[in-house]
């Protein structure tokens, strides 16, 4: 069965004060617990800021890091879910839900891409 990354996108200048609410948080846990006894998840994580994360870059044979935060970025990867679907339509559906359980004042974008096996 082929698996699919969902890449979270978000605005951090743009994500709601105080993080998420505690029912988003409730909702979020459900439907992980739904997708995980599906077989559906395997994995899922936030992600820390960027102003705690770095950048290595490779150019014309050199090395730089930059240290976030990286203000000149719109959106970034805020966190990702590792999913088991039959296609992708059905992991978009997926998808389509785990957005969904967010209040509307939220914007986050996600990215579904297969994962190229052996």
């Amino acid at each position: 069965m082929p698996r699919y990354l969902s890449l979270i996108r978000i605005d951090e200048n743009d994500s709601p004060e105080g993080g998420p609410s505690p029912e988003l948080m409730r909702r979020m846990g459900e439907l992980i617990e739904e997708m995980t006894k599906n077989g559906v998840l395997l994995d899922t994580a936030g992600l820390a800021p960027t102003a705690q994360g770095s950048r290595v870059h490779y150019e014309g044979g050199r090395l730089s890091v930059t240290d976030g935060p990286f203000t000149e970025t719109k959106e970034v990867v805020g966190g990702y879910a590792l999913l088991q679907a039959k296609d992708k339509a059905e992991a978009i559906e997926w998808t389509k839900r785990f957005l969904k359980v967010h209040e509307p004042h939220w914007t986050v974008t996600c990215e579904v891409r297969e994962i190229e096996e052996g």
